[in-house]
């Protein structure tokens, strides 16, 4: 059985101090590093650059890369930008979204990249701030948008979604049981003005008997996120356009935190590196793939980090390289 995201677990442990100021963790730095380090020289794509604690990382101990960021949360760009500005032009941090990586390649005119990170889920800093709307813990607006200029919000799906497509939702993103208890509750009380409210609410529709441990809102908001965001359909096309890009000899590293996602990635991975052999008895050097993993499954953070960091035990890291031209 696959490991389930408990919402809580975030693609790092940025956070804020009592200034303002972003502090960016990143989950699995060494394991990212270790598998990026002997890619040749040229372009890395950090589509989800947060506060730049990957970038930073990478550009320090990899003198021949420059890094091409990502991200659709304007506070994260800035926080980014102020982190990587001691490297000058070999950092670049866009405001937009990594499902855009091909029209991005073609306007800076990046014919292959050298490698790629993805490293997916939500940050602490929007998880910490209420007004994100992003936890159950804390009372804000139904927002959960990563690219607050977008129209749709979770305020909208939930009030606004039939029951049967809430259900499906929270079943797709969210492999909650109780879908459509949850999902028949929430019409019932529309309309939910707050997440408090929602959290509440949540926690009273399902069984008492799940009520012990872990929040019972925490798969219906991690849920609510992945449809706002699109996340899904985004890492799908993300992906793509990352691997179609990758030059040879490059890698690629994914984090993700729960099986949705990790299920997209196998399935973006595997054809790619299935061997093709042309089983004809005259061939006498079939044809290889043109990609390979780095590792077979996937790897998990270190007991030490996740002690440090809880937010890091849901994640799990693949990656893949394509095979140096002969």
């Amino acid at each position: 059985m696959e490991h389930q995201d408990d919402f809580m677990a975030g693609h790092t442990a940025d956070r804020r101090d009592t200034n303002g100021a972003f502090h960016h963790t990143p989950v699995m730095a060494a394991e990212v590093l270790d598998a990026l380090r002997g890619i040749p020289a040229g372009i890395v794509i950090d589509a989800t650059l947060g506060g730049g604690g990957h970038s930073d990382l990478l550009l320090e101990e990899l003198d021949h890369i420059e890094i091409v960021g990502f991200d659709q949360d304007g506070d994260a760009i800035a926080a980014a930008r102020k982190r990587l500005q001691p490297y000058g032009t070999r950092s670049v941090a866009l405001h937009r979204r990594f499902d855009e990586l091909p029209e991005v390649a073609a306007e800076r005119s990046i014919a292959s990249i050298s490698g790629f990170l993805f490293d997916l889920g939500v940050s602490s800093p929007q998880l910490d701030r209420a007004e994100r709307g992003f936890s159950y813990s804390q009372d804000g607006q139904l927002d959960m948008r990563m690219d607050r200029s977008r129209p749709r919000d979770a305020s909208n799906i939930v009030n606004e979604s039939s029951e049967s497509s809430l259900r499906d939702i929270l079943r797709e993103y969210g492999d909650e049981r109780h879908a459509g208890r949850i999902a028949r509750a929430i019409v019932e009380a529309r309309p939910i003005h707050g997440s408090a409210e929602l959290a509440q609410l949540v926690y009273d529709a399902v069984p008492a008997a799940t009520r012990a441990g872990r929040h019972p809102a925490r798969r219906t908001f991690q849920a609510l996120r992945i449809a706002v965001n699109d996340e899904i359909s985004v890492l799908r096309s993300g992906l793509d356009g990352a691997l179609d890009l990758l030059d040879s000899g490059g890698r690629g590293v994914v984090i993700s935190y729960h099986s949705g996602e990790d299920r997209v990635v196998k399935a973006a991975f595997s054809p790619l590196v299935d061997d093709k052999r042309d089983t004809t008895p005259d061939v006498v050097e079939p044809p290889q793939a043109d990609y390979v993993l780095l590792w077979r499954g996937s790897r998990r953070p270190g007991d030490d980090e996740i002690e440090r960091n809880p937010r890091a035990r849901s994640a799990r890291m693949r990656g893949i390289e394509r095979s140096v031209a002969a």
